[in-house]
């Protein structure tokens, strides 16, 4: 499993200050893909927004101030990303938290120091846009940490300490970030101007951060609604970081509550409440999954949920009943806590009966990747749009150079460079010819990222020039599928994606003399690379929807995220060596199933768990597992082709109503259902909170998740450190409330 980025449920934070946006809200209270027929009935988001005609011109949003508050805002959203994504598997992207808690900073300083120079002047919404995507940039690339490094080190397959291999982990950083920028600059003409329109490519989320700096810069009452979007978010920042820190020392009281643990203990250790402990249910006050709940939407965190049942509570006990699967009593000598296991190990594999973790992973598995590419394919117009596009673009290259060469253009290649300009479906780009990001850097930039990953990934770890190519290919074909489902769906398969990488590497390096151990390092930094480059690709691509519906020029949002993203190539190791120094756990594989570890790495343990299956001989995948999976996928297909095809016109709000087989098969691959259930709460109280006042809500509610998982993220950056100078709540707290004494 990789990282997943949570994205908002909704189009837009749009109560400011038109009915139509009012009118736009009152539509799409639970719905997680957007009717985009309705939407264009009140407003066309396929051209630039209306701004208010009384903002500014500003000719250079690029500022220093608006590249080093995104900056800021971004590394803290990094450090969050590192403590959510080793605990839990996910990632957040850093668009509103950038852009709302950067609106309050800049506004401040454009009051207060005036006419000073860097610090004062005007700010405007380009200016807010830029923010966010120098937050995008600095927050992204943690991706790689949370899941394919920390498994190399975990399956023994490099040689020395994340602080001893220091250099290491900064160039593999530098290539995926880099690569991922340079590689999908053009693909902003052909996703958002050449296919938005007809293939209705709203890019939900980017869209919903572009309306919301809209609606903070719409004049004085967009102003005071900003600040109270700022105070929203502050408050809620506060009180998770808070929250958590303290939960620390009173983890039973504070964090986990263990209602199956305190039934044991009532029952003088009679009950059979254990059993269901065993399973992973119980309850975590995270604020980051309530807060991500409150975003994803009711479709979603329900079918989180009841994948969690399904997987947690029927099939994984079924599987033990009948002897497929076993767990690992944890406490055999102790009569008090003796019925107390663990179901999620996913060690000693090939040498004894799997857990229910590994026979589910397979399903999880094949389920995101059957999704994604359904999703793909069914959307075939994108695919001939793509064709078509490469060929006008070639033959406008050739013609170019033909004319340059013979001073007469090619009549066949001009005409079908002209069919590119003639395309009625193409929307009007607002950027200006020099506002656009120049070819001969981008290009400059893609050659030199291939080249220095050939020589990075040959002599630092040990793949060759012909397989780094391979995973440049497979990192740009996912970045295509990753950037054109999120358009749709506003769920962006990286899961899929990295595991897809991985299985393609484990044939590549199959029969070819590999050591195991070679293979399987190969295998998960192959698959960083194509999932890391997606990663950031996806998320430039974010920044230009973003950006394209402000007017915001182009190369200055391309800039700002370079800049960014330099920051977060040194940024992430940094916090990787932070919390693996203090956390010796996240790199050791638990043999026994009683390693107490604050982070349950389900992301690194699954990348390992695949890096074995298809590298080593003695792992196999459980043969009814296969069938399960085989079986599963094909019924996730028939209903994409079923949804696509059938569920049109008159019937499209069925859709709504079917299951989101990619957050099901999310739940397969987690560890345990805690998660889910904080995130249903958090589905609910968003839900309850709408039909209360969905003006309050759209006011806040956004801002309120996104301090939320901000707050809990840093909150986890504190606990590493405290960690690391010995008071930490392992040391100076207690476990009271917890499973024998140990949350």
């Amino acid at each position: 499993m990789t990282t997943t980025e949570v994205r908002e449920a909704h189009l837009a934070d749009t109560s400011a200050h038109s009915p139509t946006d009012e009118k736009i809200d009152e539509k799409y209270e639970d719905v997680k893909v957007i009717d985009e027929k309705e939407v264009e009935e009140e407003l066309d988001l396929y051209v630039p927004l209306k701004m208010d005609p009384n903002i500014p011109y500003e000719p250079n949003p690029l500022t220093a101030r608006a590249v080093v508050v995104g900056i800021v805002l971004g590394a803290l959203v990094n450090a969050s990303n590192l403590y959510l994504g080793l605990k839990t598997g996910f990632t957040f992207s850093a668009n509103i938290f950038g852009s709302i808690f950067g609106y309050g900073i800049v506004k401040l300083l454009s009051k207060s120091c005036k006419d000073w120079p860097i610090l004062g002047g005007n700010f405007g919404p380009q200016e807010n846009s830029i923010i966010q995507a120098a937050a995008t940039g600095a927050g992204g690339i943690a991706g790689i940490f949370v899941a394919g490094i920390p498994a190399i080190y975990r399956l023994g397959a490099i040689e020395g300490t994340p602080k001893e291999n220091f250099g290491a982990l900064i160039t593999i950083t530098l290539v995926c970030s880099f690569f991922g920028l340079f590689f999908v600059t053009p693909l902003r003409k052909f996703f958002i101007i050449r296919v938005a329109r007809e293939l209705k490519l709203l890019f939900p989320t980017p869209t919903a951060v572009a309306l919301t700096i809209r609606s903070m810069h719409a004049g004085a009452a967009g102003a005071r609604e900003a600040i109270s979007k700022l105070k929203a978010l502050a408050l809620a920042f506060s009180l998770a970081l808070i929250q958590r820190v303290a939960s620390y020392y009173a983890i039973g009281i504070l964090y986990d509550w263990h209602p199956f643990t305190w039934i044991h203990i009532w029952s003088k250790g009679t009950s059979w409440a254990l059993n269901i402990e065993s399973w992973g249910w119980y309850w975590e006050w995270t604020p980051a999954f309530i807060g991500s709940g409150m975003l994803i939407g009711m479709n979603a965190a329900i079918s989180l949920f009841a994948g969690a049942v399904l997987a947690w509570a029927i099939i994984g006990p079924v599987l033990v009943h009948y002897g497929e699967c076993i767990g690992i009593q944890l406490y055999p000598d102790d009569p008090y806590w003796d019925s107390l296991y663990s179901f999620a190990s996913l060690s000693n594999l090939g040498k004894q009966t799997p857990s229910p973790r590994y026979w589910l992973l397979w399903p999880g598995v094949l389920i995101m990747v059957a999704t994604s590419i359904a999703e793909l394919l069914v959307q075939y117009k994108v695919l001939a749009h793509a064709g078509k596009a490469v060929w006008k673009a070639m033959s406008g290259g050739i013609n170019d150079l033909t004319i340059k060469f013979t001073g007469k253009p090619s009549p066949f290649f001009e005409r079908q460079a002209n069919k590119l300009q003639d395309d009625a479906n193409m929307v009007a780009d607002p950027a200006r010819p020099e506002d656009q990001v120049p070819m001969w850097q981008w290009m400059l930039g893609l050659v030199l990222s291939i080249v220095v990953g050939i020589i990075v990934f040959n002599y630092q770890w040990g793949m060759g020039p012909g397989l780094t190519i391979l995973a440049c290919l497979l990192g740009f074909l996912f970045s295509f599928l990753a950037i054109q489902i999120g358009a749709v769906t506003d769920q962006t398969p990286l899961t899929a994606a990295s595991k897809a990488s991985q299985l393609v590497f484990g044939a590549a390096t199959s029969g070819k003399g590999y050591a195991i151990l070679d293979a399987q390092r190969i295998n998960l930094v192959a698959g960083g690379l194509a999932s890391g480059a997606a990663d950031v690709g996806t998320s430039l691509t974010s920044d230009f929807r973003t950006g394209f519906l402000l007017s915001t020029p182009p190369n200055k949002q391309w800039y700002a995220q370079s800049m960014g993203t330099l920051i977060s190539v040194f940024l992430a190791p940094g916090l990787f060596v932070l919390f693996a120094t203090a956390y010796p756990c996240i790199l050791i594989e638990d043999t026994t199933g009683k390693q107490h570890c604050p982070f349950a790495v389900p992301s690194v343990a699954a990348w390992a768990a695949v890096a074995r299956a298809v590298t080593d001989p003695s792992v196999h995948i459980p043969w009814s597992s296969g069938i399960f999976s085989i079986v599963m996928a094909v019924v996730v297909v028939a209903q994409v082709i079923f949804r696509h095809f059938y569920l049109v016109g008159e019937r499209e709000w069925i859709r709504e109503y079917l299951p989101n087989w990619g957050a099901i098969a999310l739940s397969f691959v987690l560890p345990s259902p805690v998660f889910t259930t904080a995130s249903l709460f958090g589905a609910l109280l968003a839900f309850a909170w709408r039909k209360w006042k969905l003006s309050s809500f759209e006011l806040y509610g956004y801002a309120v998740a996104a301090g939320f998982i901000a707050g809990e993220g840093l909150g986890g950056v504190v606990g590493a450190i405290l960690q690391i100078a010995g008071v930490s709540g392992d040391v100076l707290g207690t476990n009271v409330g917890c499973p024998a004494n140990a949350c």
